[in-house]
């Protein structure tokens, strides 16, 4: 249990102490610092510590706020200061330099903390209070604008991300967030709904299996219950405050298990009404693989980058001020909501194979968009990468070279890793797919050739203006190298194959993704190297398709699938379970 510290007996009438078991604390009392620092050290080093005035007057979700919230390791409002195990000795050494008991103690403390260095997080209380009045009257006034607001409706309201799309924001948040109130007074966690919405996405995925009118509509209705619960277990994380590592990696990973589960299943109903539609479903997968590279590798290179001067993006803010361009803008992109709103409604009324032509139309259509958007702004935009964007863009290329080659050179044009980039996509889709190469020796020779030249393209800095360039086509070059050798050999089953081997690599991608965002780097070298990189990912598959056809080739794909999710999941479970990693949310409603 934690325990929290008041400064002194509350004044008569006062909640704090309710308030502050409500919340989970055991509540002790010290009349001065040299009480407090005695209390503190009294507590296991293990649990989380509070100082709070015993004048405070406030709502108790500005207490949960900054009391309990598990990501930062110090927080504070007036008159309530926490830390936890991770600032526990910064905060005694800062009670032991208090000379003497002090008004506003916990006050004091935090801004001792801050000025020694110590992030002390604040969060955003709007319209919440949080007060030490210094007299009986300012005390009325405070207790007075406390009763005045509802604090329960603004805990409802901050369940809600602060930016989501069209459909997420008016046709589900007005009821999940009771959904998750409902689930917080009932002490479910944020990952137990969200292993129900997998749970549903996958059974929703089985319906579209059958291959039967009733089992695609039963498909649509459990997609749309699945994102239900995927916006409900954010909304009770936040309205809770139970975040967590391992819920922020469940919530991120399996969006992208149960959106591709449900391709599978749809390819697989479309089979057995003699459809087949196993390209189109890898290709969706593909593309929509692709869009989220290009968003992470952009806004990884534009992390920390300084004086943006772009006419795009400042045209961008100005269209932000017209209400109604922001929610087209975001409808366009076709983010998860209105992607998967648009899968459950065709896959009810329409067939597996209108489904994913008008996702591809759609997704096609969001890339270009973005994408253009995004050169459009980095071409124009006067700024200064640092070396951890490049460190970052390196990382997301994957590739074998950076762990056995040399340093990466700073020489060259602000264009040359694109540019190599692209070369090397050329060498390596033109000819097999396009002249009928696929599965011949002169096709590896080119795979070959890629590796090599890809190497070029990751030697440079990547600082250029368009280097978050580079990660997308190497995805978009091995991915759709997969796809056409498996589309164009003919082989028995290779194209359901294909799509379990860009799903097991593309797992891979994303979860290199969020530990970057998440501050911890990307997996280690030795996983890189062992699943050969995507060079040597390109270049065993080309050779599979050289070296055997038929039931062969779709039985090397496979166990190349089997091999990479053995190394893959098992060493992304051991480091997100064990690591101790931030827990890193998407409050900012990115499309996803």
């Amino acid at each position: 249990m934690s325990t929290a510290i008041l400064t002194g007996t509350p004044p008569a009438g006062s909640s704090l102490e309710d308030d502050l078991r409500s919340l989970g604390f055991d509540v002790r009392t010290a009349p001065d610092a040299a009480g407090a620092a005695t209390v503190l050290a009294a507590v296991p080093a293990t649990e989380r510590v509070a100082l709070v005035d015993h004048r405070f007057v406030g709502h108790v979700h500005a207490l949960r706020l900054a009391l309990t919230d598990p990501r930062f390791p110090a927080a504070a409002v007036t008159g309530a200061l926490t830390a936890q195990p991770a600032a526990r000795a910064a905060l005694a050494r800062a009670l032991a330099e208090e000379p003497a008991p002090t008004a506003g103690l916990p006050d004091a403390l935090a801004a001792r903390l801050t000025a020694g260095g110590l992030a002390v997080h604040r969060p955003e209380l709007g319209v919440l209070v949080a007060a030490v009045p210094a007299d009986e009257d300012i005390r009325a006034k405070a207790r007075a604008q406390t009763a005045a607001v509802d604090d329960e409706a603004v805990r409802l309201r901050g369940a809600v991300k602060s930016r989501d799309g069209f459909f997420t924001t008016f046709c589900i948040s007005p009821y999940s967030r009771y959904l998750a109130r409902w689930c917080a007074r009932r002490g479910l966690t944020p990952n137990q709904v969200t292993t129900a919405s997998l749970l549903t996405a996958l059974i929703a995925a089985g319906c579209a299996a059958t291959g039967t009118r009733p089992g695609y509509i039963a498909a649509g209705v459990l997609l749309i219950a699945s994102f239900v619960l995927d916006c409900t277990d954010g909304q009770l994380a936040r309205y809770s405050l139970q975040y967590s590592t391992l819920g922020a990696w469940l919530d991120a990973t399996f969006d992208r298990a149960k959106e591709y589960a449900y391709y599978a299943g749809l390819a697989l109903g479309a089979a057995r009404g003699g459809d087949d539609v196993w390209a189109l479903a890898l290709g969706a997968m593909i593309l929509q693989t692709c869009r989220h590279v290009v968003d992470f590798s952009f806004n990884e290179a534009n992390h920390d980058a300084t004086a943006n001067t772009s006419p795009t993006a400042a045209l961008s803010d100005r269209l932000d001020s017209v209400g109604w361009t922001v929610w087209v803008r975001r409808m366009i992109v076709l983010p998860i909501g209105e992607r998967w709103a648009l899968i459950a409604v065709l896959t009810a009324l329409t067939t597996p194979r209108v489904v994913f032509v008008v996702l591809l139309i759609g997704c096609a259509f969001a890339a270009c968009y973005t994408t253009a958007g995004r050169v459009l702004r980095s071409l124009t935009r006067k700024a200064k990468r640092t070396d951890r964007a490049a460190r970052a863009l390196a990382d997301l290329t994957d590739s074998l070279w950076l762990t056995v080659g040399p340093a990466r050179s700073r020489t060259g044009t602000a264009y040359s890793a694109p540019l190599w980039a692209a070369v090397a996509a050329a060498l390596l889709l033109i000819g097999p797919l396009l002249f009928g190469q696929a599965g011949t020796w002169p096709a590896l020779a080119q795979a070959v050739a890629y590796a090599g030249v890809a190497a070029v393209a990751v030697h440079h800095s990547l600082k250029g203006p368009l280097d978050w360039l580079v990660p997308p086509v190497f995805r978009a070059a091995e991915y759709g190298m997969i796809l056409g050798l498996a589309a164009l050999s003919g082989a028995p089953g290779a194209l359901p194959a294909a799509f379990g081997l860009v799903a097991a690599v593309a797992y891979h991608h994303y979860d290199t993704v969020y530990r970057i965002r998440g501050g911890t780097g990307a997996p280690p070298h030795w996983l890189v190297r062992a699943i050969g990189g995507h060079e040597g990912r390109v270049v065993a598959v080309t050779a599979a398709a050289a070296l055997w056809h038929g039931r062969g080739f779709t039985i090397a794909l496979t166990a190349l699938a089997a091999a990479i999710t053995l190394l893959v999941l098992s060493e992304s479970i051991r480091f997100w379970v064990s690591a101790g990693a931030p827990a890193v949310h998407d409050e900012t409603g990115e499309p996803a």
